[in-house]
């Protein structure tokens, strides 16, 4: 009987049980937060990247793979859980120098102005639905956010984030009241002298590289406005770079890199037709009320400086498929398009496409679709999606970026400076045509950004163009970015000005006949 008990001993002590994995979002949450790509994971774990990929996407491993698996996820947990506690450590001792106690002049982190927001879907009269319970999850240890590199305890999508916008930037030290009084004192440090690079500046003494960008070019051409502005306007693109780099500072995610595109989003030649349809508007209203009216032709102020405020894919492209949509996430879609019945009085969300069946288009085209099929507008189905590239997404990307654009703008409006407002004209307007397949711009290699940029302007322009519809105006033509077309008093609907809150007036003409007068025209019989 003994070698039996010998042989059950034995199979108690090779039995284990299954080592335990977190949930599929955090797997790829603690990945990246180390920022690891699936290929270095594969080959220290000793499998192919896709299998990592799989994992991530709710697979488990078995055997010794999920041992060593678990072993490198629960690793990658206290590495990030050291690295917090040493930028607490860090942030406690700066809080001990002795100018720790100024206010801090952190980057303004404004939320946008109204009417870029207004136009853009999901912020109009109404914003979109806040992300549901699901969407957000508690991190037990805050992770420093995707976008500011402060500790955020939230995380959407897999990423790191403030659920506030106003909380991405660098916080001041708390006071010394708040350290807990069980705590035996510190002896008193020596005196030290802080670098000057390091020491606290309020707002005015901040550099603004726009600014400084003007000034020396109106020195360097001894004041000469045009040149000033031509060599400014030349110099846009790295210009736009650096300003991008200067307020990604502490940003948690590489910006600037070039990652893996699927082929849809490529050119099939240097001349062809990109394969994504960016529902650029190019409608006419077909018939006018009879008689003749007197059309206002409107320009909307930095279409493309509004539209940089949209959902942008933080990370690499994935490819699914099914008609599902995941508003956490953002990137290109296939779809068949709904039927559209309202052509006499709107133009087409997705545009003037002529050709029958699917086509790929963007997350802001999508959620226009989306939300005019919703039960607040029942203007059409919903479109039905067949596959999707996408990865999860924030609206604030560029957020900062887009502020110390529009806050240059506004003050040059203010002080009557032309040559700051083409100089900031430039550095947005070619930073978005620039991202994609350009010659122009090596840096930022992202022509989904692009493409998203550009449809979100363009779904600006829709939203205002129903607003003026809801509103009582008759729109009579709307086309590109930027240009709407009303007969009827806009004044009361769209403010006047050349804030990106605000419309100006290109043109005003006259359309239609005057209803001849039968009087007149016996009169002429008569003389003839």
């Amino acid at each position: 009987m003994k070698p039996r008990f010998e042989a059950i001993d034995a199979l108690l002590a090779a039995a284990r049980t299954e080592a335990t994995l977190p949930p599929a979002e955090q797997r790829r949450a603690l990945r990246e937060a180390l920022d690891l790509s699936r290929a270095q994971v594969a080959r220290a774990l000793g499998v192919s990247p896709s299998t990592v990929g799989g994992w991530e996407a709710g697979r488990d491993p078995a055997g010794d793979i999920r041992e060593r698996y678990a072993y490198f996820l629960e690793g990658a947990h206290a590495k990030l859980a050291d690295l917090d506690a040493a930028r607490q450590a860090e942030t406690a001792a700066q809080a001990s120098l002795p100018d720790a106690g100024l206010p801090h002049a952190g980057p303004a982190t404004s939320g946008g102005d109204a009417a870029a927001d207004a136009g853009r879907p999901g912020t109009a009269d109404q914003p979109d639905p806040a992300p549901e319970a699901d969407d957000v999850e508690d991190l037990g240890v805050p992770r420093p956010c995707v976008l500011c590199g402060q500790p955020a305890r939230h995380q959407v999508a897999g990423f790191p984030q403030h659920l506030d916008p106003a909380a991405c930037a660098p916080q001041p030290a708390p006071p010394a009241a708040d350290v807990p009084t069980s705590r035996p004192p510190r002896p008193a440090a020596p005196a030290r002298t802080v670098p000057v690079a390091r020491r606290v500046r309020t707002a005015s003494d901040l550099p603004d590289p726009i600014t400084e960008a003007v000034a020396a070019a109106l020195a360097r051409h001894q004041g000469d406005v045009d040149a000033a502005t031509a060599a400014l306007v030349k110099r846009a693109i790295p210009d736009a770079m650096a300003l991008l780099d200067n307020c990604r500072k502490g940003g948690r995610y590489a910006i600037v890199a070039h990652p893996w595109i699927p082929d849809i989003l490529r050119k099939p030649s240097a001349r062809g037709a990109d394969q994504v349809w960016e529902a650029r508007p190019k409608w006419t209203r077909p018939e006018l009320p009879s008689g003749p009216h007197e059309v206002t032709a409107l320009d909307i102020n930095g279409a493309y400086l509004s539209a940089l405020k949209t959902h942008l894919p933080i990370g690499q492209l994935e490819h699914t498929a099914g008609n599902h949509h995941d508003r956490r996430r953002a990137g290109v879609h296939l779809i068949t398009p709904p039927a559209w019945e309202h052509s006499a009085y709107l133009p087409n969300p997705i545009g003037n496409r002529d050709e029958p069946g699917p086509l790929w288009v963007t997350e802001p085209t999508l959620r226009l679709l989306l939300r005019l099929a919703g039960p607040k507008y029942g203007l059409c189905e919903p479109p039905q999606i067949h596959e999707s590239f996408t990865s999860g997404a924030t609206e604030g990307l560029l957020e900062k970026f887009r502020i110390a654009l529009k806050d240059a703008r506004e003050r040059a409006l203010a002080e009557g400076d032309e040559v700051t407002l083409e100089y900031v004209k430039a550095m947005y307007s070619k930073f978005v045509s620039t991202m994609g397949e350009s010659n122009y711009n090596r840096e930022l290699y992202r022509p989904d950004w692009m493409h998203l940029i550009r449809s979100q302007a363009f779904a600006n322009l829709w939203m205002k163009a129903h607003k003026a519809h809801d509103e009582g105006l008759t729109v009579v033509r709307a086309m590109g970015t930027d240009e709407l077309h009303v007969i009827g008093d806009w004044r009361r609907v769209f403010p006047e000005g050349r804030g990106v809150s605000e419309v100006k007036v290109k043109d005003v003409y006259t359309v239609g006949a005057a209803p001849a007068d039968p009087a007149a025209a016996q009169e002429a019989d008569h003389e003839n």
